[in-house]
């Protein structure tokens, strides 16, 4: 019965998402892995929605760094489809990110997913250039103009685009090849905590941050295995998202996030109303933009609702077609009164909904997907597709 119904709900949507015109990367000479994920993110879509977690292999709640563990794999005996990787702190030379992660152990992680077929996204909460503190500590109206060209900061901003530069092409795969990553770099910029933030600089000046970044990495840098991320927070409105939109050929993926904060009924059904009326615009600047569209990190601390996984995330995405939604990260016991997780772990109060969640025939985790689904380089065609829920 659910091969049944995931046959019915492939036939239903792929007529519109193979009616849309085709396009490619950003990126004219990306390679050819990287041209096979962008068209299969995209085609894939009429499967389902590829689940990620932010650094899944390396720790959650209660362990660390033991080899081919994920909380996600301890409940559903899979991988997510997607992974979530961080480079804060490359820009200051240190060894570990900003989450206390190896960057030679994320490489690592990066790669073994990779071979597993799954797919890499990174984000960048890079200290502040003019102040030298972290992400969070904004410099209004200074801190953006400081790194364009001609400013003070620019020379300190593109030794960290080196160091970025360094890493990413440090990726390969078993035959050498450049690993694919979505880089999601300056996310959240409607919101007013990162120093690249709504108040803290001009549309303009952030259009010209966007692009010397990607002008940066792509042509000077000669970095061809990047598809490029741009991803708000919540938002009211198509104007509200497409304020700092840097451009149709500047971007490959656009997307935004999203958390509930409140518990309860009332709650749940804001949560349910806001991400779904979200979407729904999001969806219709996709189509507009002919950009692949993404849940880019969502989650509730957590989760003390029991049912959320099927009874309010996802009534609130599941009729959307996404390519992907990424769970933030399972950090833990951050002290003996704190922790921090966004997906359950074994003996959590939502397990057994998340389990149901995972059976969802449109979720897609590592064994709906491989090597050859993401990377090969022609996309999926409807009768190659093999339905493993």
């Amino acid at each position: 019965m659910k091969k049944l119904f995931s046959y019915l709900f492939f036939i239903a949507v792929s007529s519109n998402i193979y009616a849309q015109p085709t396009s490619s990367p950003i990126d004219k000479k990306a390679t050819k892995e990287t041209k096979a994920l962008y068209k299969n993110l995209r085609s894939l879509m009429s499967k389902g929605i590829m689940f990620g977690h932010q650094d899944d292999p390396a720790y959650g709640v209660n362990w660390k760094y033991q080899p081919g563990r994920s909380d996600i794999k301890d409940i559903t005996g899979d991988y997510p489809a997607l992974y979530g990787f961080e480079l804060g702190r490359i820009e200051l030379d240190h060894t570990l990110n900003l989450d206390s992660v190896p960057f030679d152990s994320a490489r690592r992680y990066i790669e073994q997913a990779y071979a597993r077929g799954g797919v890499i996204t990174i984000s960048w909460h890079l200290n502040n250039p003019l102040n030298g503190e972290v992400a969070w500590a904004p410099e209004p109206g200074r801190a953006v103009a400081s790194v364009l060209p001609g400013r003070e900061k620019n020379t300190l901003y593109k030794s960290w685009l080196d160091k970025v530069a360094t890493f990413v092409l440090s990726l390969k795969g078993k035959n050498g090849e450049p690993i694919p990553v979505i880089f999601r770099p300056f996310h959240e910029l409607n919101g007013n905590w990162f120093w690249w933030g709504k108040d803290h600089c001009t549309p303009q000046e952030f259009e010209q941050l966007w692009h010397l970044t990607v002008s940066y990495l792509k042509d000077k840098k000669n970095i061809h295995q990047i598809l490029y991320a741009f991803s708000t927070d919540k938002f009211s409105s198509k104007e509200e998202y497409l304020a700092k939109y840097p451009g149709d050929e500047w971007v490959d993926i656009i997307g935004f996030d999203s958390y509930q904060r409140k518990g309860g009924a009332e709650g749940n059904a804001d949560y349910i109303k806001a991400m779904d009326t979200m979407l729904t615009m999001l969806d219709e600047i996709a189509v507009e933009k002919n950009k692949i569209p993404a849940l880019t990190e969502f989650g509730y601390s957590e989760i003390p609702d029991s049912t959320w996984w099927t009874n309010v995330l996802y009534k609130a995405i599941g009729h959307h077609k996404i390519s992907y939604m990424l769970a933030w990260r399972n950090a833990g016991y951050k002290s003996p009164t704190e922790t921090e997780y966004y997906v359950p772990y074994k003996g959590q109060a939502s397990e057994k909904n998340f389990i149901k969640f995972y059976q969802m025939p449109n979720i897609l985790f590592q064994k709906n997907i491989n090597y050859k689904m993401i990377y090969q380089t022609v996309p999926l065609s409807p009768s190659k597709y093999k339905l493993n829920k």
